[in-house]
């Protein structure tokens, strides 16, 4: 009996988290809108074209080419591919090349594009604040999915590219309230794989998922021996393709988890491999 116990307790204790990080855009929130408007004017200050319109058919290929995107600087870079025609092709099976290129060949940094970025943002949100924030949209049930959260065992920590105090200024929006210091973003300067490390050393005995939308990302986690301890999730309403969608049906070490499970208790995003 006591054997049976402990594997009981083992199995309860593992099938909830008790800290769950979650990726922001493209798990938590749809920015889409707000991610091209940025863009095309950050494109227009360092491009010199501040006065034209953007062409119509730009926005529909912008959000086909968003999985690509890892970090915020990359989308004027995208904006500026897909201007100078790069085949699609081209641009979808060697992005970094593509990035790396177009810095090179306009003499620019990654950190400069972000600065611009960065800047046009604040600006934004000093001037009009709530138009900035109406281009960001919740995807259905997250809100109240996190709310639930609040008074519950599980901690809540938000682990992004995005700036942390753009995060804040949208979650405040909908009066989701996360300390800051569990808000990691883009300052922290350190991909998501060294933020997970650093809550495993600070949370030895805790259990922590993480729920992404990028596929590569968990990839990359995946082949960190010192991660093997966090459970992996990949968001499929997020901004990711099918091909990365099916790749993570046969994961062994990823699962592909719908809007509609998260939703759901804890006890219910596994359930299809009970």
């Amino acid at each position: 009996m006591s054997n049976l116990f402990q594997v009981q307790s083992h199995e309860m204790l593992f099938s909830q988290p008790t800290i769950l990080a979650l990726d922001f855009d493209g798990v938590i929130c749809n920015g889409m809108s707000e991610y091209l408007a940025t863009s095309w004017q950050t494109y227009g200050r360092i491009w010199g074209l501040e006065t034209s319109e953007m062409p119509d058919s730009l926005g529909d290929r912008f959000s086909k080419f968003r999985p690509l995107i890892e970090t915020g600087w990359e989308m004027p870079v995208l904006i500026r591919a897909l201007i100078l025609n790069i085949p699609e092709t081209e641009i979808t099976q060697n992005w970094s090349s593509v990035c790396q290129n177009i810095l090179d060949r306009d003499h620019l940094t990654s950190l400069e594009i972000a600065k611009q970025l960065d800047g046009l943002r604040d600006e934004w949100i000093e001037r009009d604040v709530d138009s900035w924030l109406a281009l960001h949209e919740f995807y259905p049930g997250i809100v109240e999915r996190l709310k639930g959260l609040f008074d519950s065992p599980t901690k809540l920590v938000i682990i992004t590219t995005k700036e942390g105090r753009f995060v804040d200024e949208i979650l405040n929006q909908q009066a989701i309230r996360i300390d800051r210091i569990n808000i990691f973003g883009k300052e922290q300067k350190r991909p998501k794989s060294a933020t997970l490390k650093q809550l495993i050393a600070q949370n030895q005995d805790e259990v922590i998922w993480f729920v992404e939308d990028r596929y590569q990302t968990l990839q990359k986690i995946v082949a960190n021996p010192d991660l093997v301890s966090v459970k992996l999730y990949l968001a499929d309403w997020g901004y990711n393709t099918a091909r990365e969608r099916q790749l993570a049906r046969i994961d062994s070490k990823v699962k592909l988890i719908s809007l509609v499970d998260f939703s759901q208790d804890f006890s219910q995003w596994d359930r299809d491999q009970l």
